[in-house]
């Protein structure tokens, strides 16, 4: 038996599993809402782990959710932090051009970008450029002043205020092991716990695909974990970077490159790198998980994007293990960044979904079955989208389950 029933019981209890919970109490306030997290606090995953980007929106394509959701997202987290006493600094960011053959991307970026109606953006000269980072070496970039940094952990916690506030429940240290059904409820069996639920809605990051499969839903996806590695800046080398400092991106991975980022921890971050890690939650190099490994391999999706991306993973590999090669990459936007001001940094992990044919998903997947909602790939800008993406979540509850 259940220790305690739920109307609807979120799983996760990171920035989307807690944007949900908080904006399914404002909009049913009668609902009796749990959440379950593995962790001993929120944002213990990718939320907790992340550069603290306040995204613009520029990258996505027109008409995807991530295009829209940034976009709204952005805007809506900023004013969440001001109404909620939350630092953050909108210190922009430049994506910077290095070669001649790079300035195409950099168009189409800007029209990418204004498409999907961010504000402010402009391309702006090499002199433009010195002005707004001094010690940066680029022929033009895209300047995106709106852009801004926070931390997301802070912004967690006030979600989880506003949760337990509205008389929502958080089951911390309550890992998920199995999933039974039975009729009309589903009981989630947790190392704190049984709760029972009439509705599911799964926001496991990192684990999402593995409880969907839990919950008896045959995916066709499965998360593949790519650990993002970076390096700080010693303080006497932070004056070298003002704001957000970014390449222009290969169009054919998604992931951003090495860049520089400044955060609201007080400190710079020089990265991240994108290796495939060998646990789920594998934030360091000796982090293996036999199971999350071994899923990862059987996955017939894994070895078509290992085919078709094997050049760049072994570029990352040895970026990953080389410091020599990560201060090179990094000396293309700032040639002043010398090993020396270097120190070893955190990481992060990026839950990245695959589907069988190898194809990295770019867009957020979100999947209905009957009384439960799956967030299969929400990775950046997943925090700064989350408002919007918790009330969207909440939007097809409200049908799939009847709320209302």
């Amino acid at each position: 038996m259940p220790d305690q029933k739920y109307d609807v019981a979120v799983v996760g209890a990171g920035l989307l599993g807690l944007s949900t919970a908080m904006s399914l109490l404002k909009r049913y306030p009668k609902l009796k809402v749990g959440v379950i997290e593995k962790g001993s606090e929120p944002a213990t995953g990718q939320s907790g782990h992340n550069s603290g980007v306040i995204h613009s929106g520029i990258y996505y394509k027109p008409g995807s959710f991530k295009a829209k959701f940034c976009v709204e997202g952005r805007a809506e987290m900023v004013r969440f932090c001001e109404e909620n006493d939350v630092p953050y600094d909108r210190c922009g960011k430049v994506i910077v051009a290095l070669r001649e053959e790079e300035l195409p991307r950099l168009q189409s970026l800007y029209e990418r970008g204004t498409a999907n109606k961010v504000p402010g953006l402009e391309i702006v000269s090499a002199e433009r450029v010195k002005e707004i980072e001094p010690h940066v070496a680029a022929i033009k970039a895209l300047w995106a002043p709106n852009t801004g940094i926070v931390n997301f952990v802070k912004v967690a916690g006030v979600y989880q205020q506003k949760v337990q506030s509205a008389g929502g429940t958080i089951h911390f240290n309550s890992k998920l092991n199995k999933v039974v059904r039975n009729g009309q409820e589903t009981t989630l069996e947790t190392s704190g716990g049984a709760f029972g639920a009439r509705h599911v809605i799964n926001c496991g990051g990192l684990h999402s695909d593995t409880v969907a499969r839990m919950m008896g839903v045959k995916t066709d996806v499965r998360i593949i974990p790519f650990r993002g590695e970076y390096f700080s800046l010693k303080k006497d080398a932070e004056r070298l970077v003002k704001g957000l400092i970014y390449p222009v991106p290969d169009p054919q991975f998604p992931f951003l490159g090495v860049h520089f980022t400044r955060t609201m921890k007080g400190f710079t971050e020089a990265g991240p790198n994108a290796v495939m890690a060998t646990a789920r939650e594998g934030y360091r190099k000796q982090d293996v998980n036999v199971a999350d490994f071994w899923g990862t391999l059987a996955w017939p999706g894994f070895w078509r994007m290992a085919r078709q991306h094997w050049k760049t993973g072994v570029m990352e590999m040895n970026r990953s293990y080389r410091k020599s090669v990560f201060v090179r990459d990094l000396q293309r936007l700032i040639p002043e960044v010398t090993n020396d001001d270097l120190t070893p940094g955190g990481s992060g992990v990026r839950a990245q979904a695959v589907d069988r044919k190898g194809k990295l998903l770019d867009d957020f997947k979100i999947e209905e079955t009957p009384n439960a909602v799956h967030v299969l790939n929400a990775p950046s800008p997943g925090a700064t989208s989350s408002l919007v993406i918790g009330r969207y979540i909440v939007d097809l509850a409200a049908r799939n389950f009847s709320l209302g």
